[in-house]
């Protein structure tokens, strides 16, 4: 697959993908004999697991860290370096995801009771010194 058909493939621009691979992000890409890129099936794997890990927020260095040990199979550890950094990011992202569903019920509960709120506001029932503390809606939940 050529350079265009795959970073379609992934929504990523060809620069993306020039980038990813001069600074060592996906492994080199084998060359066709016009000195074209030309993709395989591994190739596009190491292009989906990039750009998901990105998104979910792995550094580029992780990432180079990540490809580099790709790289270096017949050495002791790589295995389980590869493995560690995966397992790494796996917990920042439970944590992200404990963080985003805080606030998804923070959001819920502003908008359920957003009409309830302006008008004990409007009557005086609640004021700023008179008001729910919104920093214990998900006080004792679980992590």
């Amino acid at each position: 697959m050529n350079i265009k058909k795959a970073a379609q493939m992934f929504n990523l621009s060809i620069d993306t993908l020039r980038y990813y691979e001069r600074i060592g992000v996906i492994p080199p890409i084998k060359r066709n004999d016009h000195g074209y890129r030309d993709y395989s099936t591994n190739d596009l794997n190491w292009i989906y697991l990039v750009k998901s890990l990105r998104g979910a927020g792995l550094s580029i260095e992780s990432l180079i860290e990540f490809a580099h040990l790709s790289g270096l199979r017949n050495k002791a550890n790589v295995e389980e370096a590869q493995k560690q950094i995966l397992s790494d990011q796996l917990e920042e992202l439970d944590k992200k995801i404990s963080d985003l569903k805080k606030v998804r019920k923070l959001l819920v509960y502003k908008i359920e009771t957003y009409d309830d709120h302006i008008a004990k506001f409007k009557i005086g029932e609640m004021n700023p010194n008179k008001t729910e503390k919104l920093w214990e809606i998900n006080k004792g939940e679980q992590k």
